[in-house]
């Protein structure tokens, strides 16, 4: 048979059980819109995640008395520790000129910069944070004379690790989640839209129809269901994000916006979404009806 003989098949059964259809339909729309929602929000969420875990860092302090050749000479040692991914040195002069900008009245009463040479010490990796301080702390002592002390932030850094490795770990469950819950409310709504037509099925199986022969304008119509519900949750998602996003992020110039999915490669993962799980729900809903 041709593939048109089917289209016109699934346009016909949509148009015949409207309201089993209109209910597939509107349970698609809705499941895409949370989707089109909740997409974003874990990115940003776990985007924000990053940032914090991204500004980890070991300070190491020098000594006032410090030269350059102590300067070169602690940067190598620095870069040659395990884990370490990259070193930037901040002169007295330069802290000292970023911290009275910052508090200008403050910095004015003390005279003479109080302020050491600063290396900040980036992991390549900020789980291995702590593991980057104790290398630059062996048996309590710090690596080189030249440094003066090395910062002990170590129950501030875990506590930074721990929440946002949660918050990673909480997003991807709840991602797995309404995922599993998305395919089984579509795919139960199918169901009872399938329910209604049970008769037509035993009837075409009778009469010496394949299962396939029967099975395609099922599948098609969940793909015609499905692309109308994915299509219109795009809609309202689209109109949102003009009418009230797009405004929001521009007069919000002091607020950074977060990083998410491309609003065009949201509209594919939401189309093809809609589209995959309402024709395997209807494929795989149909079995059990199949079996005269």
């Amino acid at each position: 048979m041709k593939l048109g003989f089917f289209l016109r098949e699934a346009v016909r059964a949509v148009r015949r059980s409207a309201a089993p259809s209109f209910a597939a339909l509107a349970t698609v729309l809705v499941t895409m819109l949370v989707l089109g929602v909740f997409i974003p929000i874990v990115q940003a969420t776990d985007g924000a995640a990053d940032t914090v875990r991204g500004r980890v860092e070991v300070d190491v302090y020098m000594q006032t008395s410090a030269g350059a050749a102590d300067e070169v000479r602690v940067r190598r040692e620095l870069l040659a520790v395990p884990h370490v991914h990259s070193v930037q040195f901040v002169s007295k002069q330069q802290a000292y000129a970023q911290q009275s900008k910052a508090d200008p009245q403050a910095y004015e009463l003390l005279g003479a910069n109080p302020l050491p040479d600063t290396f900040h010490v980036i992991p390549d990796n900020p789980a291995n944070v702590l593991a980057v301080r104790n290398a630059l702390t062996p048996s309590g002592h710090t690596i080189d004379p030249a440094v003066q002390s090395v910062s002990d932030r170590r129950d501030d850094t875990r506590k930074i690790l721990e929440v946002t490795n949660l918050v990673t770990i909480t997003a991807a469950a709840l991602t797995v989640l309404l995922t599993i819950a998305s395919i089984l409310l579509i795919a139960n709504t199918i169901r009872l839209s399938l329910y209604s037509r049970r008769r037509e099925v035993e009837v075409m199986k009778l009469v010496g129809a394949s299962d396939w022969f029967i099975r395609w304008p099922f599948v098609i119509e969940g793909v015609v269901v499905g692309a109308a519900g994915a299509l219109l949750a795009i809609a309202v998602l689209g109109v949102t994000k003009v009418a009230l996003l797009d405004p929001l992020a521009n007069n919000w110039t002091l607020i950074a916006a977060p990083r998410t999915i491309p609003f065009t490669a949201l509209i594919v993962v939401l189309l093809v979404a809609g589209v995959a799980v309402s024709a395997l729900g209807s494929g795989l809903s149909l079995r059990r009806f199949l079996r005269v």
